[in-house]
């Protein structure tokens, strides 16, 4: 758990700004965990919230569930993307160039995989494709170990390269399913309320959604959080699970972006709570079990922009909102620097 030796501190500092007490809302919050995360280990508060080469990391994998027609899209589609990614044609690099962000992409197990070499693309390949986990697990036990040291090898790779904030996107045809199965065996809340329209699935489709993901959770016998990413994950949701880890490691806070981001937050914090104090949620999407995963994390989102694409889009479109927030908190004068009286 952080430190909190510091924390009155920080919050008397935001306090004394020009502004009446609790006025900038959440960024405020925000400041106060940016500023306590970086006044871990020092004699005394910060007084200059820093970020550094903000990066999103593009988990991508592709999962059995997929051929049961869960998806508007096949599985083909994975690798399309990818490659938009690597070309720079998709919103997550839009947006990473409106707020200079920096982008790599992980292949943790698609089911074509991108065959060139290409300077922001990461290959730890645990598959070409999860089982169906509706009649079997998804992967072994040994692909998810291995899985959980591959985020936290890339996570590692790029704060050791000087990123203080990261974030994590994914892609991967049918993995609003997996999240949904996972969520629901966590939560024990029927799969109803887990699964959503993914990207704009019929009702038909829905239907077979939820029966599919019920049945999977069912077949479960555990509570495990790796046992359970075993029976229901997907290669992605893994590397992100182990990426959380080593970015708590670190000390380096995680800007969480949407629901199958989230889902592999809430199974982060179920294997190391020291996780939750590291994550600031950039947005509450309109996936259906969102909103449940993110009371069940005890969180609030930055923003409600009616989003439901993945990719890290939400994540990366929070960051001003933190550089304000560091902003006001290193540079917004006091009352008695501004010389105003209350």
């Amino acid at each position: 758990m952080l430190e909190q030796q510091h924390s009155e501190e920080i919050q008397q500092r935001i306090d004394q700004k020009t502004k009446p007490v609790g006025a900038l809302g959440q960024l405020e919050a925000v400041a106060h965990q940016m500023a306590l995360i970086q006044s871990q280990g020092q004699p005394a508060a910060v007084t200059d919230i820093r970020i550094e080469k903000p990066t999103v990391l593009v988990f991508a994998g592709d999962h059995g569930i997929a051929n049961e027609g869960v998806s508007i899209a096949p599985s083909a589609v994975t690798q399309q993307m990818v490659l938009n990614f690597l070309a720079g044609g998709a919103a997550i690099n839009c947006f990473c160039r409106a707020n200079d962000v920096a982008i790599k992409v992980v292949d943790c197990g698609i089911l074509v995989p991108v065959e060139d070499e290409h300077e922001r693309l990461v290959k730890q390949r645990l598959g070409e494709q999860t089982a169906n986990f509706a009649a079997e697990p998804a992967m072994s036990e040994e692909q998810v170990t291995q899985g959980l040291e591959y985020g936290q090898q890339v996570v590692q790779q790029v704060i050791d390269g000087g990123c203080n904030l990261v974030m994590f996107g994914e892609m991967g045809i049918g993995n609003t399913s997996s999240a949904s199965a996972l969520l629901a065996a966590i939560s024990h809340e029927p799969a109803e309320r887990c699964v959503g329209l993914g990207t704009g699935i019929s009702g038909e489709q829905l239907n077979r959604k939820v029966q599919l993901v019920a049945q999977g959770v069912a077949r479960c016998n555990t509570q495990a959080p790796s046992q359970l990413l075993a029976e229901l994950g997907g290669y992605e949701i893994v590397q992100m699970v182990g990426g959380f880890l080593a970015a708590a490691k670190n000390r380096v806070p995680v800007l969480v972006d949407g629901f199958i981001v989230t889902v592999a937050a809430l199974v982060a914090v179920k294997l190391d709570p020291r996780c939750r104090d590291y994550m600031i949620f950039a947005h509450q999407s309109h996936e259906s079990g969102h909103k449940l995963a993110l009371e069940l994390l005890e969180a609030e989102a930055l923003l409600d922009l009616s989003l439901r694409l993945g990719e890290g889009t939400g994540a990366v479109l929070a960051v001003p909102m933190l550089r304000a927030a560091a902003e006001f908190y290193n540079h917004m004068a006091s009352f008695a620097e501004a010389g105003v009286t209350v």
